[in-house]
């Protein structure tokens, strides 16, 4: 088998990794946002068939774009479906709105809809000479490791796309999935999460004392996965009758819910949306910034979304809470550097402060360490990180005894499969 690198191999961001055989398999096929212009992997060819790990934009917003002069089968969760199809025409309303020109059409979207077929956790599928089963990823609901397994020697690729071991609120610990070949990602090969009980503690006493001083709490958050997360720590702590929801994050929510199956607990889920104050309209959102009280609303980077609307009009009192990861370039990484923001193509100095709180959804060193172990493969493929964290990886397995690669950009490599 040949593995061509199209992106996600060095970076984080765009993942896309074709398998070469007697039929092409294609490993996700995302986006990189944060950056000037969204940046697309590389062209893959031929394509029989694709699997979407999970419905996160870096990994299924080039999908569409297969979709043109071929019709390949698509293979993911039913979440994953329904969360792409949400995330994938925002991202083309948005590109509309900007009069960036797209780079799909709604057509395009339908045929990908179309051509996806679900399956649940540990149901396989059979593709070509390959058994194809998916496993809990830990990740956001839907998200999912995929094992290939050749039907003629038995030899097994993993693909862990994005996961983490430790639990959360609503989801729960990625399953461990035994490989001859392991592509794992490597977001933080090089860094340990802080203790998310002390994280979450932190985070409430932030949030009470915004309260108490007459202010708003604004929550920017990613629509699927860290929204229903932090509404969730909201309810858990007796605070969620003071928060508002907007945007995406409500149709997210609403397509969790439909899938009980994938959440870890439905009714701590539910519970939360009984009791948040849903914002409809602009007259809604003025009730929210009147304070005091929590707004928890997409964009999660403050690159789009009503967080925007929020920024520009929070009182003194009030304060900036960011709960993921803030990419170089993003109005969110700015606010906590200091800098101005570009809002409709205008500078704007925020002086509210601003706090980042890890909530991150993905595997620390310690988990990503511990699945290499346990998966106990011969070859590591260190993807879906920077390039020190990659090469890190990599040379830390090389000591331990595995065959590791630290890919990059456009790389192949040929492997017994």
């Amino acid at each position: 088998m040949e593995i061509q690198f199209l992106g996600g191999a060095g970076e984080v961001g765009r993942s896309a990794f074709l398998l070469k055989d007697e039929k092409n398999l294609l490993l996700d096929y995302g986006v990189k946002v944060g950056t000037v212009k969204p940046e697309y992997p590389l062209v893959p060819g031929r394509v029989d068939a694709c699997i979407v790990s999970h419905a996160h934009f870096d990994h299924s917003g080039a999908l569409p774009t297969l979709y043109n002069h071929s019709l390949p089968v698509a293979f993911g969760t039913r979440p994953t479906l329904e969360f792409s199809e949400l995330l994938i025409e925002d991202s083309l309303g948005i590109s509309q709105k900007q009069h960036t020109g797209p780079a799909f059409t709604k057509g395009q979207i339908k045929s990908f809809v179309n051509k996806f077929v679900s399956y649940d956790y540990h149901v396989p599928l059979d593709f070509s000479n390959y058994e194809i089963t998916f496993y809990d990823a830990g990740h956001i609901f839907g998200s999912a490791i995929t094992l290939i397994e050749n039907k003629r020697n038995g030899r097994r690729l993993v693909y862990t796309g994005d996961f983490k071991i430790a639990q959360q609120e609503l989801q729960g610990s990625a399953e461990i999935v035994h490989s001859d070949i392991l592509m794992v990602e490597s977001t933080y090969a090089t860094r340990s999460h802080p203790d998310r009980a002390t994280t979450t503690k932190a985070f409430i006493e932030d949030v009470r004392e915004t309260l108490d001083n007459g202010g708003v709490a604004l929550v920017p958050c990613f629509a699927v996965g860290r929204a229903q997360e932090i509404l969730a720590i909201l309810y858990r702590n007796n605070l969620i009758d003071q928060t508002y929801l907007d945007g995406m994050a409500k149709k997210a929510t609403d397509i969790a819910l439909r899938h009980p199956e994938f959440v870890k607990d439905k009714q701590l889920l539910m519970s939360a949306m009984k009791n948040v104050t849903w914002v409809e309209d602009h007259q809604g959102r003025t009730t929210a910034l009147d304070g005091p009280g929590i707004i928890v609303t997409t964009a999660g980077m403050l690159n789009g979304g009503p967080a925007l609307h929020y920024v520009t009009r929070l009182s003194p009192q009030s304060k900036i809470m960011l709960t993921g990861y803030q990419v170089t370039g993003t109005n969110g990484r700015k606010l906590l550097d200091g800098r101005p923001l570009e809002i409709d193509n205008e500078t704007r100095k925020i002086k509210n402060p601003a706090a980042y709180y890890d909530f991150s959804a993905h595997a620390s060193t310690e988990d990503i360490y511990e699945y290499v172990r346990k998966s106990n493969p011969e070859t590591v493929v260190c993807i879906h990180g920077d390039a020190e964290n990659t090469e890190s990886l990599a040379e830390n397995l090389k000591t331990e005894g595995y065959d590791a690669y630290a890919p990059k950009l456009g790389d192949k490599l040929t492997t017994q499969f």
